[in-house]
């Protein structure tokens, strides 16, 4: 874990929400299909969990005494919601809880999620009863740079599992900005306006470079941050709907060597060949997100369409304009399985493979031994309508047992 990851939870850990247990309890979880996304599904299996983590996994294991134990028909590793505005976009829909887009620039890559992500958010208390345990949320689409996104779980300790404090730089290529912004007015102008400023980010960095000190330009955070993704530091999150602005990311990750997740992507089937080619992992939009704008020729075929490509694809919560501006991933994967993909599949879009994604893929997404014991427990077949969400397990705490 980085350093500054350190300092932050120890400053943040005492906006901990009051009340909640602290000890780490020994928890047994028993499913009649145990999902572990790390190999195929187990009959009757077990989950032991000790100190937090994930002990060990397997079928029929012996639960040692004192273990309290936890039954379900369905077993799986906590949801990972690859990129959310939860915590930074409120419940009410009121300016004093929308805190996800700061409109005065279109370009603002210093602006930390960290700053304005509230532990207390109603939202984030909603998500996590229907099973999302960790979340890559901050700064939402809308500005050619609108800042950062942070790693944290859902649990009610709030800053005390701060995960990572900048994990990615959102960009955004499409209309959406236009009508945010007196410039760019449009898709070309957007792009002329990145690649300027990431060509001053790239000399900044080379004046910054110089072994003497007093030769230095005074210290830029926006041009630190830039310089920060051209290095590969951080990840470019790059939303783009349309075609032409799909087409327009890639040639940006390649023309600057970036880092890059493509983002929304709601025309990426009629780019399979070149998005593969590129060899970048997709975080498509909600499934069910309103067809419009530049969102106007998604289909609810895509996830699995990217899929079967063999593209890593997640599936998002992403960010809405209305109440309560949280969509459920696990509702958003049911209908991708009801519209093509595969069970398997759209089980890894909302656990692994958004794990690798977001690079914590070595703690969450997977239910192995010494991973963090994040688990979700249903009374039935999660994709269907009728099955819920009845326990939620957030490294090796209870923290929800209402069936939703």
């Amino acid at each position: 874990m980085k350093k500054h990851i350190h300092l932050a939870v120890t400053i943040l850990a005492g906006f901990a929400i009051p009340g909640v247990q602290q000890a780490h309890a020994q928890i047994a979880v028993k499913g009649e299909t145990v999902y572990t996304m790390a190999g195929t599904p187990i009959k009757n299996g077990v989950v032991l969990i000790k100190d937090g983590k994930i002990e060990a996994v397997g079928a029929n294991l012996q639960v040692p005494q004192n273990y309290k134990v936890y039954q379900a028909k369905v077993v799986t590793p906590g949801l990972v919601d690859a990129h959310t505005t939860v915590g930074l976009a409120g419940i009410y829909n009121i300016p004093s809880d929308q805190q996800q887009l700061e409109k005065t620039a279109p370009v603002q890559p210093e602006l930390r999620a960290l700053d304005a992500y509230n532990p207390n958010e109603e939202l984030i208390d909603w998500v996590r009863k229907y099973g999302v345990t960790t979340i890559n949320t901050g700064h939402s689409p809308g500005a050619l740079v609108s800042g950062q996104t942070m790693i944290i779980k859902t649990s009610p300790e709030g800053f005390a599992t701060l995960m990572d404090t900048t994990s990615m730089i959102a960009f955004t290529l499409g209309s959406t900005v236009g009508e945010n912004y007196k410039s760019p007015g449009t898709s070309a102008k957007g792009m002329a306006m990145l690649r300027a400023e990431l060509q001053a980010a790239q000399v900044y960095a080379k004046k910054m470079a110089v072994a003497d000190a007093a030769k230095r330009p005074e210290p830029n955070l926006k041009m630190q941050y830039l310089a920060d993704v051209l290095s590969g530091k951080y990840t470019a999150l790059i939303t783009a709907n349309k075609a032409q602005d799909i087409m327009a990311a890639l040639r940006l990750a390649k023309e600057f060597k970036l880092d890059m997740v493509l983002d929304g992507a709601a025309e990426s089937y009629m780019l399979l060949d070149e998005i593969k080619a590129a060899g970048i992992p997709v975080i498509i939009h909600p499934t069910m997100a309103r067809a419009t704008e530049d969102l106007k020729n998604m289909s609810f075929e895509t996830a699995g369409v990217l899929a079967k490509a063999g593209i890593p694809v997640a599936i998002q919560s992403g960010f809405e304009a209305y109440v309560p501006r949280a969509r459920v991933i696990l509702f958003e994967a049911s209908v991708a399985v009801a519209n093509g993909m595969s069970m398997n599949e759209a089980l890894a879009s909302i656990t692994s493979t958004p794990a690798k994604i977001i690079k914590q893929d070595k703690r969450v997404g997977s239910l192995e031994k010494n991973k963090d014991a994040d688990i979700v427990l249903y009374d039935g077949n999660p994709f269907e309508y009728t099955s819920h969400v009845c326990t939620v397990i957030i490294d090796g705490k209870v923290v929800s047992e209402e069936c939703m």
